[in-house]
Order: C-alpha cells, then sequence, then structure tokens
C-alpha cells in the first residue's frame, strides 16, 4: 500500500509537466505577503487561540481559533491534536498562513466554513500536507499550493468519521489516497493543478439512515461500505482528475445535487466517465 501511495504522489509531479498547459487557466495566482514585523511564536495545549500575528503556530492540544489570525510562517498540527473542527469554531473571521500547515498522525485539520452565507477569508500561501491524519475538513478555503493527504482515517470506530472537501480554491494538485473511515468526497472545488483520488475506503455506514453525514447529522455507525462516500462531482480542474482503486468506486451522485467535474486535462480510471 506505501508503494502505491508513494506512485501516486510521484504521478502528481510527472502529470504536473503534463497538464502545463491547462493550468495556465486556472485563477489568477496569489502573491505571498511581503516582509512582516516580529511577531512570537505560539503553541497552543488546548481551547483558544488568541486572535493576533505570530511567527508560527504549534497545535499540541483540542483548540479552536479565538479571533483573526496570522500566522507569518508555518502551522504544525501534532499527532493526534485537533485544530479547529471549523464547524463549531464561528470566531475566527479571518485567518492568514503565509508558510505551510502540516497535519501529523490521528490529527485532525479543520480551516473555512461550512456556513456558505459566512465571510470567507481563510487563506494558506503554502501546501498543506497530512501524513495519516485522522480528518481534514476543509471547507471554502483558499489554498495557494498544493493540498496533499495521504493514509490515516479512523477506520471502523472513532469519532470524525468523515472527511469533507468541499467549496475551495486549490491553485496546485489536489491528493486524497489511501483514508479508511466513513464517508469522503471531493465537491464543488476549484482546482489550477491534477487531482488525485485514489486508494480510499469507506469502512463505516453512518446510522440513522438518510442523515447527511457531510453535516454531522449522524449520531452513530455499522461496519460496511458508505453507498455515498467517494463523491468525487461539480468540482472545476484545470489539470488531470485521476481516481483508482477506491470503496466505493468514485462517483457522481445525482442524488445529492452532484454534476460532472469540468476537466482541463483528462478523466481517468474511475473518474474516466465523471467529466463532463
Amino acid at each position: 500500500m506505501k508503494l502505491r501511495l508513494l506512485l501516486g504522489l510521484g504521478a502528481v509531479l510527472a502529470l504536473g509537466v503534463v497538464g502545463s498547459t491547462a493550468r495556465a487557466a486556472a485563477p489568477g495566482a496569489f502573491t505571498r505577503p511581503g516582509a512582516f514585523a516580529w511577531a512570537p511564536g505560539y503553541t497552543c495545549s488546548g481551547g483558544a487561540i488568541p486572535g493576533g500575528t505570530y511567527t508560527s503556530l504549534t497545535v499540541a492540544g483540542n483548540c479552536f481559533f479565538g479571533g483573526d489570525v496570522t500566522v507569518n510562517g508555518n502551522v504544525t498540527v501534532a499527532d493526534g491534536a485537533l485544530l479547529n473542527d471549523h464547524a463549531f469554531s464561528p470566531l475566527a473571521t479571518h485567518v492568514v498562513i503565509t508558510g505551510n500547515v502540516r497535519v501529523g498522525k490521528g490529527a485532525v485539520l479543520g480551516l473555512g466554513t461550512y456556513n456558505p452565507a459566512a465571510v470567507h477569508d481563510t487563506t494558506v500561501y503554502g501546501n498543506i500536507v497530512a501524513n495519516q491524519p485522522l480528518s481534514l475538513y476543509l471547507s471554502f478555503a483558499t489554498v495557494q499550493g498544493n493540498v496533499v493527504s495521504n493514509g490515516g482515517g479512523s477506520g471502523p470506530n472513532g469519532a470524525f468519521r468523515n472527511f469533507p472537501t468541499k467549496d475551495n480554491t486549490i491553485h496546485g494538485n489536489l491528493v486524497v489516497q489511501g483514508w479508511n473511515g466513513g464517508w469522503i468526497g471531493v465537491i464543488r472545488n476549484t482546482v489550477g493543478g491534477n487531482v488525485i483520488f485514489s486508494h480510499n475506503a469507506s469502512v463505516v455506514v453512518e446510522t440513522p439512515p438518510g442523515c447527511d453525514p457531510e453535516l454531522g447529522q449522524c449520531t452513530g455507525s455499522a461496519p460496511g461500505t458508505d453507498s455515498d462516500s467517494s463523491e468525487v462531482q461539480t468540482n472545476w480542474i484545470s489539470g488531470n482528475l485521476i481516481c483508482q482503486d477506491n470503496t466505493p468506486a468514485a462517483q457522481v451522485n445525482a442524488l445529492d445535487g452532484g454534476l460532472p467535474n469540468v476537466v482541463g486535462g483528462k478523466g481517468i480510471g474511475e473518474c474516466a466517465g465523471l467529466t463532463g
């Protein structure tokens, strides 16, 4: 499995050359902010991260943004830590990270907001890289670099059984591979590079039937495959869309409002028929 995941990641680099023409049609690139005045680093072991400006941010516990935050450097979410499950943390309106975000094993990263009527002003000027995370909750965020998530998930047990990547603008590549949990989906994103969605498996069915796992409305789970999982739909992708070895197979779910993906490159594997 590790070899397949690494090969999948390597494909991003190879396809980046092939898809360079397509990526020219991506949204206008951001310019990284210039020099800033000195500000201290901050480590959060739990609770609210005070609004302010920091040279770095380390999350070592269960933390959320307690105000507008600018990090003129990198953010690290340590193994097993939680940063701002954003559906429940409405205090931060503006979040700016000029460096990279790294997410450790068993950690959760929430950036953006589920509320389409809220102010959407969360920007990461670097990359988001997650190594065996419990989950990522990314919605209405802007990422100038790449978003890469490799492995992880809750398996059949535990909280944060869902992995929603929705309504984001990602100027680089989006890679989600090897995650095992409940529901996972890539929906309504604008991606300037390639999208790779591979080796993800739903091993949990959310209960009661008819609840919406994307909105956290489910109160229980049972072993099995969620037939609504692996939704890859309504995305605008300048490069290629590659899907392989997912359980269930990648799909456009019309019952959930899904539409075919608009792809500047090619749809490959399970996603060959998911473009329009």
